[in-house]
């Protein structure tokens, strides 16, 4: 019985620090604007696609659940900008934010 305890608190510290830094990573992306509905993405393993349909230009990344942080690309009308994938270590992509205001460069 102690030991059944011992083993399942090692558990429970060793995965609640991962637990709290994706927490924080996921209240960070709320922190952020959010791209409007026009901007539409598709996410895999290699690569992550942002695709503008709106009329306007919009400055934007794309926010992973572990926190990566990639640059900001400027997503024209009509564009396909291309961003990292989630990769195979169970990342996700949370979705795609505004960068600086947004618009423009």
């Amino acid at each position: 019985m102690r030991s059944t305890v011992m083993a399942c608190a090692v558990v429970v510290a060793t995965v609640a620090p991962g637990a709290a830094a994706h927490a924080e990573t996921r209240e960070a992306a709320a922190d952020q604007i959010p791209a409007p509905d026009c901007l539409h993405v598709n996410a895999s393993w290699r690569y992550t696609f942002v695709g503008n349909d709106c009329a306007a230009t919009y400055t934007v990344k794309v926010v992973y659940r572990n926190g990566d942080d990639v640059p900001c690309r400027v997503a024209p009308p009509g564009a396909l900008i291309t961003f990292p994938g989630y990769g195979t270590s169970g990342n996700e992509v949370l979705g795609v934010v505004l960068c600086d205001g947004g618009d423009g460069a």
